[in-house]
């Protein structure tokens, strides 16, 4: 792997800051590119040169959350408590708010949309590793399992379709995610 160009990078940076900015005043849809450039100080043809379009850019942004709920599920060590979450998981939940808008954009209800892909993907792979690592059975089924739990349960909550607090919420899917550890 290539070490990435630190202009490249800079550039990525100002457009996935300029896109957070813009969502925070208005939804993902409401968002131009026009104006998206303008407030990243980059030219319209610079933005298409790094991201086919302002999708592409709102999950490249968002991908922080995705990296957070890979290491919030696997923050614990030892054997875990059954009932209640670590409190990287609550934490991760209670932080959503501030972007859970322009995450429901992305993330539609039962998991899928442009984020639920990514975060499925890199759940599994995590999940699938740590797995065959201890020789865990059918590591391949419970990766799915919990990649697919964890990410309909989160955009479900997101969009309204479960109720509860962010804490209420992380120990419920918690437990949910033990319970396939536990069943195989």
């Amino acid at each position: 792997m290539t070490p990435e160009d630190p202009r490249a990078a800079r550039t990525r940076a100002k457009l996935r800051q300029a896109l957070l900015e813009e969502c925070a005043e208005r939804p993902l849809e409401e968002v131009g590119v026009a104006a998206l450039v303008r407030r990243a100080g980059v030219g319209r043809a610079t933005f298409y040169v790094h991201y086919a379009d302002l999708e592409a850019l709102a999950v490249d942004a968002c991908a922080d959350v995705v990296r957070d709920a890979v290491e919030a599920l696997h923050a614990w060590r030892g054997r875990p408590d059954p009932v209640s979450a670590p409190p990287a998981l609550r934490t991760f939940f209670a932080e959503l708010a501030p972007r859970a808008a322009l995450y429901r954009a992305l993330l539609s209800p039962g998991g899928g949309g442009p984020l639920g892909l990514v975060l499925h993907r890199d759940l599994r792979a995590r999940s699938l590793a740590e797995r065959t690592l201890v020789g865990a059975p059918d590591a391949p089924l419970v990766a799915s399992a919990v990649a697919a739990t964890f990410a309909g349960v989160l955009a479900d909550w997101l969009h309204g379709v479960l109720a509860g607090t962010p804490q209420e919420i992380a120990d419920q899917v918690w437990q949910l995610l033990v319970a396939l550890h536990m069943s195989r």
